[in-house]
């Protein structure tokens, strides 16, 4: 199996984002938490797809949710990574894949199908973006660069202190910014346009994909504590390239 037939067969979902009649089926699972039909398709679609690719691997896909897996290798998918914004139109989802194995994420894609933009990578080979390959910035100081957040939207209880550590962060850099996206913002850090990103209680869907890119840029992603990431948790994930990272754990 070679990565650019993954990701060819990541960019074949662009036909299921860009529906906007699938994009308006929604199903409520929780508080600010959605499900269209695009999500399904998607994940329906990669699942049977992945099996014709790479038979015997299993997948855990977010429509799924957290459960035990068995065996050494599988796929983690989100199939769309910032479902809120399609619902909106708000044009900033993405397909993010990664590929696990035996205790570390050894491949991962994601694919932002509004832009035609496919950042990928390989461990131990870099990350590319269409093919060329990518760095994380050269920011050597927050007030260098601009920084990247999440609400952490399902659990709005952590809200106030959510915020606090945003002002914190927001005082000490350029500027903020939010996607909607996890996996679309871990991919920015891996090619320089943002210096970090940080945002409380993701799953594995949301950055599996995403942490790869921004190791092999690079980069550096752990918890808020400076630790490393538990591939198969929920967990706060920090990622930056890796000149900032000390102070923005500090700011955590």
């Amino acid at each position: 199996m070679e990565i650019k037939e993954v990701i060819e067969l990541v960019k074949r979902t662009k036909g299921f984002v860009e529906n906007r009649e699938m994009a308006g089926r929604v199903k409520v699972k929780g508080l600010a938490d959605y499900v269209t039909q695009v999500d399904t398709k998607i994940e329906c679609f990669l699942e049977e797809e992945l099996q014709k690719l790479a038979p015997g691997i299993p997948l855990l896909g977010e429509e799924e949710g957290l459960h035990e897996m068995s065996g050494d290798v599988f796929w983690i998918l989100d199939p769309v990574d910032g479902t809120t914004n399609l619902i909106h139109d708000y044009q900033h989802s993405t397909v993010s894949l990664g590929l696990y194995e035996k205790g570390e994420i050894i491949l991962g894609v994601v694919y932002d199908p509004f832009r035609e933009e496919v950042f990928s990578a390989e461990k131990g080979k870099g990350c590319f973006l269409n093919g060329r390959p990518v760095h994380v910035s050269s920011a050597k100081k927050l007030g260098d660069t601009i920084v990247a957040f999440g609400t952490a939207p399902y659990e709005k209880e952590l809200a106030g202190k959510n915020f606090r550590r945003l002002e914190r962060v927001f005082l000490e850099c350029q500027d903020v910014r939010r996607t909607g996206s996890a996996a679309l913002d871990l991919a920015y850090v891996a090619c320089g346009r943002t210096g970090g990103f940080f945002e409380e209680r993701l799953s594995p869907w949301d950055f599996a994909a995403g942490m790869l890119l921004v190791s092999e840029a690079g980069g550096k992603v752990t918890d808020f504590e400076g630790e490393a990431l538990e591939l198969l948790k929920r967990g706060s994930v920090l990622a930056t390239n890796g000149g900032i990272h000390e102070a923005l754990v500090g700011l955590m």
